[in-house]
């Protein structure tokens, strides 16, 4: 019988190589133009179902992941953009309510 591959992804907090399924992905959505034609800012959150399009970064489904990566700026770096205080917050308060 053939073993199926296991996809890994590597978590942005602790740098660890985990399965796919173990962790969370967090999407930053394409960015759209409002009705002036500029660019809106870029939309950050949680992607529980791993489907929705944009850039993803995955992390441990642990809060303290999100707080390494938060102080050593890895999503900022992954998503090549500034990330607000509000984000993380509402990052953490997901986290929280879906583990």
């Amino acid at each position: 019988m053939h073993q199926r591959k296991i996809p890994m992804r590597m978590c942005t907090g602790c740098n660890e190589m985990k399965p796919k399924r173990e962790l969370v992905r967090i999407v930053k959505a394409p960015e759209k133009p409002d009705e002036n034609g500029s660019p809106l800012p870029p939309t950050i959150e949680l992607d529980t179902t791993g489907k929705k399009p944009g850039r993803g970064a995955y992390i441990c489904r642990n809060p303290e992941c999100l707080m390494k990566a938060r102080r050593a700026r890895r999503l900022e770096r992954a998503f090549s953009c500034k990330i607000p205080d509000e984000v993380y917050q509402r990052l953490e308060g997901e986290m929280a309510k879906d583990g």
